[in-house]
């Protein structure tokens, strides 16, 4: 099953066996040394093929956020448009790029609606990033804090047809076991992020619920 030429193919990830065993070393000694300092990132390779190496790993899935000092997240239920996304829930992605986005986008002060998504077509990651266009026109970004929280409670969203998508929930609390420090620049899709008109959105989404994710031509 093909996207529309809007969503983003993820940029390729170096297979060398020596660039994974040095990220595997690194999130060794991350779990060793536990979530209270971020990671201290020395691989000469962009953080966020750290992080799709982690998520894939699949014993990890990551949380975005701006707070750097989170201990413990709990659920809580977001304004979402589907079922699984407006649960009671600690969410979480199984992907690396998808939740650098929410690590440095600012969204104190001023209202900014968000219309994002990242999905499996087979083997493939596709990412689409949209935010209000008053928003974007400010640059609205600062540094965050990825945090890797183990899989274990976390159930995946259930596949529709083809497409998988990497959002998880856990229903429970969970706790990291690392984090790394992300600024807008380690963002692959920085130049890349839509800007959407709030009510056009909404009044999409009303008229084809299923239509996610709404793109304005």
């Amino acid at each position: 099953m093909s996207l529309p030429d809007y969503w983003l193919h993820r940029p390729v990830v170096p297979t060398t066996a020596a660039l994974r065993e040095q990220f595997d070393e690194l999130l060794d000694g991350a779990l060793a040394a536990g979530p209270d300092r971020p990671i201290d990132y020395r691989v000469d390779a962009p953080k966020w093929q750290f992080l799709c190496h982690a998520a894939d790993r699949a014993d990890f899935v990551l949380h975005g956020s701006g707070d750097p000092g989170i201990t413990e997240f709990v659920p809580r239920r977001p304004p979402d448009l589907t079922d699984f996304g407006s649960r009671l829930a600690v969410f979480a992605a199984a992907d690396g790029i998808w939740p650098m986005f929410y690590a440095i986008l600012d969204r104190t002060g001023t209202p900014v609606s968000m219309c994002n998504g990242c999905v499996r077509v087979g083997e493939q990651a596709r990412y689409h990033f949209s935010i209000s266009s008053p928003a974007l026109q400010r640059r609205p970004w600062r540094t965050g804090t990825v945090y890797l929280l183990p899989a274990t409670t976390f159930e995946s969203e259930p596949v529709t047809g083809e497409i998988r998508s990497a959002q998880a929930a856990s229903p429970v609390p969970v706790r990291p076991v690392a984090k790394l420090t992300v600024h807008p620049e380690d963002f692959p899709f920085l130049h890349d992020v839509h800007g959407h008109h709030d009510a056009e959105l909404l009044a999409r989404a009303a008229a084809d619920p299923d239509g996610f994710p709404w793109h304005e031509p």
